[in-house]
């Protein structure tokens, strides 16, 4: 589980990566949308690499929740938003994936931050 966390947040950073360059016009690696999630993943899988590993997980399980939130809300037409979404199989498509590469990242944070309580109440180091 050590290494599938990092590793599912590459997978989540390359999903919204894809659809970013799939779905926005003229998105690059350089674009704020992508660039600056790709910093924050990143930043988050080096501090999982430390001592401060918890901290990290809550990090890549609030980041991953937040994009699967966005993946889902996003593709709605909904008047709040400062856009207005294709309704195209083509964009939910994409939508999907983009949801679906966060489900691991997820998934994974949350099994470890559990595993790791689980310790810590029966005394053991996490």
């Amino acid at each position: 589980m050590v290494i599938l966390v990092p590793l599912f947040a590459v997978l989540g950073w390359a999903g919204l990566f894809i659809h970013n360059v799939a779905d926005l016009p003229g998105q690059t690696l350089l674009s704020p949308e992508s660039f600056l999630p790709l910093l924050l993943t990143a930043a988050l899988v080096a501090l999982w690499l430390t001592a401060w590993r918890p901290v990290a997980a809550w990090g890549l399980l609030v980041l991953g929740i937040l994009n699967l939130i966005g993946a889902v809300l996003t593709v709605l037409p909904l008047p709040a938003l400062p856009f207005d979404p294709a309704q195209t199989p083509f964009h939910y498509g994409f939508h999907v994936l983009y949801g679906a590469t966060q489900l691991p990242v997820v998934i994974a944070a949350a099994v470890w931050l559990r595993r790791r309580s689980r310790t810590d109440d029966n005394g053991n180091a996490g």
